[in-house]
Parts: structure tokens; sequence; C-alpha cells
């Protein structure tokens, strides 16, 4: 068994790059679309001499598709997001002859963070849809009873059933 899952949260360094690959002149939609941007990540920390120590670590993050879509709608330079992906580690021969090497994240799932004030690519953009839990429906039948009426906080408790004996 084996796991390859990364987790960060950072500032988007500047402005994603947005490319189509496999572009068919014919049929354009069914290209492949591709969103690549540096991530900054801070650890700030006091050192043993009691001084204030920041590291900032950069991540080169690759989004396709659908998730390269909602990039290029929402994220600019300064935004802050949360990423899951995975790590993948290309390498290539430059013109020189060397050898080279380069380990990104692949973007698998992420989350606009912070106020959309505090996110310069949100400005004047429609919200993302996000999910909405739909209120639970009572269930009748199968055994259980039909609801008597809404559940009242301000009621007391022995005017409730047994059924609403909540230990919170």
């Amino acid at each position: 068994m084996s796991l390859n899952k990364v987790m960060l949260i950072g500032n988007v360094g500047k402005d994603p790059e947005v490319r189509y690959l496999d572009q068919n002149p014919q049929n354009p939609a069914n290209a492949a679309k591709v969103a690549t941007f540096p991530l900054a990540t801070s650890e700030r920390y006091t050192d043993r001499a009691g001084n204030r120590q920041e590291n900032t670590e950069w991540h080169n993050i690759v989004a396709w598709r659908g998730n390269a879509d909602v990039i290029e709608r929402f994220v600019k330079k300064g935004t802050q997001l949360y990423i899951e992906g995975r790590l993948r580690t290309r390498n290539w021969t430059d013109q020189s002859g060397n050898k080279r090497y380069t380990t990104e994240v692949i973007v698998d799932n992420f989350q606009l963070l912070g106020k959309r004030t505090d996110n310069p690519g949100q400005e004047g953009a429609p919200a993302p849809q996000a999910y909405q839990p739909q209120p639970a429906q009572p269930v009748q039948g199968a055994g259980y009873p039909a609801p008597q009426g809404g559940f009242s906080p301000s009621a007391p408790a022995a005017q409730q059933g047994p059924e609403d004996d909540f230990p919170f």
C-alpha cells in the first residue's frame, strides 16, 4: 500500500498561467486545460536567541480541466488557497544537455480561503457555488411516528416526549 497526499494552505505568488493542450482545430472544446502557479507557505517561529524567524517554501501547483477552469476565473496573485493533491516529479534534458528535475503538486481538490475582499480574484466575480446541505426530512412509516409539530427550544423539557430526550 502507498499514499501520496499533500495538503497546503498558502498564498498564490503570481497570476495563474492557463494553457490548452492537445487542441484540435475542429473541436477546441475537447482541449485539456491546465493552470500552473506558485504557492507560498510560511513557517514562523522563535529561535533559541528569541528572534522571530520566518521560512517560506514555494510549491509549483498544477491544476487540470475543471479545477483549471475555476482557478482561471477566481484565483489571482495574493489569493489564499487550501489545496489537496499529490506530488509528481518530472525530468527532462535542457538545451545544454543537463538533466533537470521539478516537483509539482497536482491539484485534486481546493478551496478559496479568507474573506471575499481578501482575494483579489473574486472582486466583482460571482461567488462559486458551494454545497448547501438540505434540511433533514422526517421519515414516516417503517415504524417511525409522524411528526407532532415543530421543536421549540424555549419550551420546557417537561413538555417534550421521551423521543426528544437529547443529551445536548
